[in-house]
């Protein structure tokens, strides 16, 4: 199962359309995870164009994209359980995302934390739960490339999480 993993989107404000790296692999995927900072429903219609498409709001988020997704669950995808968050919740400061975003879910509840936020593309362990963030597709700030993640999932088992950067929103 391949689970194209964005956050941070920022439409229509950074981008007026998804980007071609990330439709590339849009077009084999088997489902669609989007951590918050959607901006527009209108996102979530591209998405689901390709795959079956799930997420949660985050602190850009109005209240129809909050009243739809929630602003964290955990849903259950090959047999693996994913937490996803967008991590805006707690300290509020940007460089504890990943520390809010773990602080989330109940040890043990989770195989995999899918969270944004910081903009920054991250994946490591932490206390056996995978912490993954995606980056942004269309708003990199300042970090060197744009990113989105990829999560391959088997026999009932995350195989593989990577991250895919590119230099081009377009």
């Amino acid at each position: 199962m391949k689970v194209v993993v964005v956050s941070d989107t920022h439409m229509t404000r950074m981008a007026k359309k998804l980007p071609d790296r990330l439709i590339h692999e849009l077009g084999d995927a088997d489902a669609i995870l989007h951590a918050g900072d959607w901006m527009t429903m209108a996102v979530w219609d591209m998405l689901r164009a390709y795959a079956d498409t799930d997420g949660v709001a985050g602190n850009n988020d109005g209240s129809d994209i909050e009243a739809k997704f929630g602003s964290r669950k955990i849903v259950t995808l090959g047999g693996v359980r994913i937490g996803l968050v967008h991590g805006h919740i707690g300290t509020g400061r940007r460089d504890d995302t990943e520390t809010n975003a773990f602080k989330s879910f109940i040890p043990g509840s989770v195989d995999v934390i899918v969270f944004g936020h910081s903009h920054v593309p991250v994946k490591h362990e932490r206390d056996g739960v995978l912490l993954f963030n995606p980056g942004s597709a269309a708003d990199k700030r300042r970090q060197p490339k744009y990113s989105f993640g990829i999560l391959t999932i088997a026999e009932g088992r995350l195989v593989k999480a990577e991250h895919i950067y590119y230099d081009n929103k377009s």
